[in-house]
């Protein structure tokens, strides 16, 4: 069964572990799981938070092919960088939005890669994202990538072109912790004037008592702090998110 296995995960170019890819000249490594069954599957792109592509989104990849889609971890700073600690992460994450572009050309590599995978229904595909990954998502679904929505788990909501909504094909869902102070209220009230304007089909669910990173079991700051009730309510609502925009 070992070998079958890994006979129809090559049929399908679809491998379970590490792969590179290019974005421009940039090589890149991420993390893609699912599809050991034949067939055309719904894709899922995972993005890191400000740490980078680690243990964290690589395992939301494999939560997601437990569910049955093609679930790609990606890489938006490229193979080998990797912060060490908060400072190095904080350079690293600001690089990218403050660069709207090079952050839409990272991700969008990504979303090309796995769109061209003999696995993935390129009709049905999505992306979700943790806090710097939240930012990243939205930025593809403004770049006007085809994808069916986009989640932001704790994500930044700010764009520097909020016109650039107007080019959102898919559905938008932002989970986001009520009392988070790293996206104060002002900056969701822009947000949700900027989807409004759009015509964007869009969604956003707070929940109360959660900060900022209230997903990951490893935040534990004032302003950054894990929140089980949250971390199983966002996973849930991205659930039923996907069986309305996969049917």
């Amino acid at each position: 069964m070992k070998y079958l296995s890994i006979i129809l995960l090559v049929a399908l170019n679809c491998h379970a572990g590490l792969i590179e890819y290019k974005a421009g000249d940039t090589t890149c490594e991420g993390y893609l799981a699912g599809a050991t069954v034949p067939g055309k599957h719904p894709a899922v792109l995972i993005v890191h938070d400000w740490m980078g592509n680690g243990p964290f989104s690589m395992a939301k990849a494999d939560e997601l092919a437990k569910l049955g889609y093609v679930a790609f971890a990606v890489d938006i700073y490229g193979k080998g960088v990797r912060p060490a600690n908060a400072q190095e992460a904080g350079a690293q994450a600001g690089k990218f939005k403050a660069d709207r572009a090079l952050l839409r050309a990272r991700i969008r590599a990504a979303h090309d890669y796995l769109r061209n995978n003999a696995a993935v229904d390129p009709k049905r595909m999505a992306a979700i994202g943790y806090c710097f990954g939240g930012t990243t998502v939205l930025e593809l679904a403004r770049s006007g990538a085809e994808v069916a929505g986009v989640v932001s788990f704790h994500g930044g909501l700010d764009s520097p072109t909020p016109a650039d909504a107007k080019q959102i094909k898919g559905k938008v869902l932002v989970l986001h912790g009520a009392d988070d102070p790293y996206v104060p209220p002002a900056e969701v009230a822009g947000f949700e004037k900027e989807m409004t304007d759009a015509g964007v089909d869009w969604q956003l669910i707070k929940y109360s008592g959660a900060v900022h990173s209230f997903t990951n079991p490893q935040a534990n700051s004032k302003g950054a702090a894990y929140n089980e009730r949250a971390d199983k309510r966002s996973w849930e609502a991205m659930k039923l998110f996907f069986a309305e925009i996969f049917r």
